[in-house]
């Protein structure tokens, strides 16, 4: 990371999905919320946008994020981005440890078998997390590189300094870490509005990482489709009774279960993967169900039984500490979790 930047000002995190972007301030010691905000976007704009760097979409969108969106105040310009997982990959392999010196060559094998983009679309990162007598475990994180430049050509052009990027799936483990029982091999299913993401977070990083396009907005538009209501009354559904016991549970079940079982498939296949790439003992030992997407009453129940190993919804933003400033309505806290991450990250993994 080039040390040309000051390292006295504080960092701020700024999520761009397919949906919406968001951005936080806070004081990672006492997790306290300095400034914060949100806007939603039109996710064919964004797609417009991230793939021309003449687009204007997502600059305008930030700057008028930061001008007329923010509760409290940011103390800084220099960001960590976050960038959308769906759009990324992440995965985790071992080679002899005698291969050491020609790492950067089993990193292109990597690429060129398991990632659909040629290397040179690619920036590539990875590192060693475990190192034995015998074997190497390296982490390796691929991202398309009209995606990133695109994304930091706009924040630039808003007037913020990017200093770091990372898939936004790496900013959720580093608050659940924090939060969640962190120490434990743990598979994360971040429902988003459309999209959720999948991944395998164990010993500090992410070993491998999946997504599927399913999300919240999905489970809207299944019930009002099945059950021939509304979407604003399917909404009501879905966050209310959802997947629990009751008079609609059995059409309101019949109208989620093909997206749910598509989630579950490719949730399935990350498990695979990360049990048949890593030749150790560890096993994942819990499922956490992240994201606005999750407000399904039932469903942390639903997949305990479906990957029969226990789940649960977890709220990792509750250790977020609001202080003085409004606090966002109940439905909309979810969101904050990737941000939150992102404006939390060691200054010692950015300057190291």
């Amino acid at each position: 990371m080039s040390k040309l930047y000051y390292k006295d000002k504080p960092l701020i995190g700024l999520d761009i999905s397919q949906t919406g972007i968001k951005v936080m301030s806070i004081d990672p010691k006492k997790w306290l919320v300095l400034g914060y905000g949100s806007l939603d976007l039109d996710p064919a704009k964004v797609q417009a946008s991230m793939d021309n760097q003449e687009d204007t979409y997502l600059k305008d969108n930030i700057t008028t994020l930061l001008k007329d969106n923010i509760v409290g105040s940011l103390n800084s310009d220099h960001v960590v981005v976050g960038l959308p997982t769906g759009r990324t990959f992440s995965r985790t392999f071992t080679i002899p440890a005698s291969e050491e010196k020609h790492l950067s060559g089993a990193v292109e094998v990597e690429v060129d078998q398991y990632i659909p983009i040629p290397l040179s679309s690619l920036y590539v990162d990875y590192e060693v997390i475990e190192h034995s007598k015998d074997t190497l475990t390296v982490v390796m994180a691929a991202v398309p590189t009209t995606l990133v430049d695109a994304c930091l050509a706009a924040v630039r052009a808003a007037g913020l300094t990017p200093i770091m990027a990372e898939p936004s799936i790496n900013a959720v483990a580093r608050v659940i870490e924090a939060t969640e029982e962190g120490h434990l091999s743990t598979l994360i299913v971040d429902i988003g509005p459309a999209s959720t993401d999948i991944a395998v977070f164990d010993k500090g990083a992410i070993r491998v990482s999946g997504g599927v396009g399913i999300g919240g907005n999905t489970f809207t538009l299944d019930i009002a489709k099945k059950l021939d209501v509304a979407l604003e009354n399917a909404h009501q559904l879905k966050v209310l009774n959802g997947l629990s016991a009751g008079p609609k549970q059995a059409k309101i079940s019949a109208a989620l279960r093909p997206s749910l079982q598509r989630i579950t498939t490719e949730v399935r296949k990350v498990i695979r993967y990360y049990n048949e790439r890593l030749n150790d003992d560890h096993k994942i030992e819990q499922v956490l169900v992240v994201g606005g997407g999750a407000n399904v009453p039932g469903i942390g129940e639903y997949f305990t039984n479906e990957l029969v190993m226990p789940a649960r919804v977890a709220s990792p933003w509750q250790k977020l500490d609001f202080g003085a400033l409004q606090e966002p309505n109940k439905q909309f806290r979810p969101r904050y979790i990737a941000v939150a991450g992102l404006a939390s990250v060691p200054r010692e993994k950015v300057w190291k």
